[in-house]
């Protein structure tokens, strides 16, 4: 291993060494060694029409002669006039007012700062704290940290140093709704927005919920006066089975973040995009009620430019229908891991495939097994899963599939 890096979510002392990638293509990952591994994460949940897509990278070449980058304070350019107009187009509602960062985390910080600022400016100051769900994760900077599940995450080193939130049950039943919209009842005049990863609680632990969850939480914000955000950063573009999840709800949030796949797995961006009421909050002659943030890279042309072609993509080629396919032989070639008696559960939703095991496993085992079979997945805790490029042929996830079947069996038997 290199002696100067520090890698994520590792205890370097004895971490398993890192595989060193010499290119990649579609669904593929090539080592420096010569193997080639099916990538079954697509490197994160961003590379959704697989790696070096031609389009795309035709298009950040183009940028890169024309322009890399430049400020975005005080200037403007096409590439990122273009991208806003076009997400608020696909976007529900009146959610048409987007600002641009450059990581899924940093949108949703700026969605936690633009939802307090927003009762500030409207000279409201005690409605500060959000509500947040067990099983939730939404980023690893400060701000985001205090959102996140302490006890399932990876974050109960800092609880006693984060900022104060509520975090409650997620609601999903009645019973259990009524006694959220109780607890908000109570504490509604503290309570600036709810925060939730719609559908899907992605690196908390891959858990589902039902799209009534989602519509009964609008139902309490405008029963209650509090702003809705909805952390798409995993969900968006697709992997849902609809471009966002939230379309299945058939609701508007308030505020909503964007990531991961935006740029189609090219290069960091992130936006939060907020409704009509939001931004007017801020629309005021006082300087003082701008919102007061500014990443140096944010709206980075060569990243608008990737987006943009991404969002090409989708409009040229049917990503909604291969994800249906795909989730249709994720349901079939995965079922079989339920009778092995280390697995809890199975479930599919879109592009998703989860494999849930009844305790732990050992982590560095497994992946060197499913290293050895020629894939890349990267199962954490108690859950190996699958979230391919939206562009993956059947015979390489079936291969995913196969051999995350054989991993979980051989660790079974032992």
């Amino acid at each position: 291993m290199d002696d100067h890096l520090w890698l994520p979510y590792s205890q370097m002392k004895t971490a398993m060494k890192p595989l060193r990638v010499a290119s990649t293509s579609g669904s593929r990952i090539t080592l420096d060694d010569g193997r080639v591994l099916i990538d079954g994460i697509a490197s994160w949940w961003t590379a959704c029409h697989g790696y070096n897509h031609p389009h795309i990278a035709a298009c950040v070449s183009r940028q890169l002669a024309a322009m890399p980058h430049v400020m975005f304070g005080g200037l403007t350019h096409a590439p990122a006039e273009q991208l806003a107009a076009r997400l608020a187009a696909l976007l529900p509602g009146d959610l048409d007012r987007v600002f641009f960062s450059d990581s899924g985390s940093v949108s949703v910080e700026v969605a936690i700062k633009m939802a307090t600022q927003y009762w500030l400016n409207r000279g409201v100051r005690d409605r500060h704290r959000l509500i947040a769900f067990h099983g939730g994760y939404h980023g690893d900077t400060l701000g985001t940290m205090a959102v996140c599940d302490p006890e399932e995450g990876m974050h109960s080193l800092f609880a006693g140093v984060l900022p104060r939130h509520h975090l409650c049950r997620l609601p999903t039943d009645e019973a259990s709704h009524a006694v959220f919209d109780a607890f908000l009842d109570r504490h509604a005049h503290e309570v600036a927005a709810i925060l939730i990863e719609p559908l899907v609680q992605g690196a908390g632990g891959m858990r589902f919920h039902a799209a009534s969850v989602l519509s009964r939480l609008r139902a309490s914000a405008d029963r209650h006066g509090v702003l809705l955000i909805l952390d798409e950063v995993f969900t968006g573009f697709g992997r849902t089975g609809t471009l966002f999840a939230c379309e299945q709800a058939g609701i508007v949030p308030d505020i909503i973040t964007l990531s991961k796949a935006l740029t189609g797995g090219t290069m960091g961006l992130a936006a939060t995009v907020a409704r009509r009421h939001v931004f007017e909050a801020f629309w005021n002659d006082d300087p003082s009620a701008a919102l007061m943030h500014g990443p140096t890279f944010m709206a980075n042309p060569l990243a608008c430019a990737a987006a943009n072609a991404s969002l090409d993509l989708f409009e040229r080629e049917d990503r909604l229908g291969q994800a249906a396919v795909i989730a249709d032989q994720l349901a079939a070639e995965l079922e079989p891991c339920r009778a092995l008696p280390s697995v809890l559960d199975v479930r599919v939703r879109g592009a998703i495939g989860v494999v849930q095991l009844t305790l732990p496993v050992d982590l560095d085992g497994l992946k060197r097994r499913l290293v050895a079979a020629g894939v890349w997945v990267r199962p954490f805790r108690d859950i190996v899963y699958l979230t391919p490029a939206l562009t993956i042929d059947t015979a390489s996830l079936s291969r995913l599939t196969a051999a995350i079947t054989a991993a979980l069996s051989s660790t079974s038997a032992a």
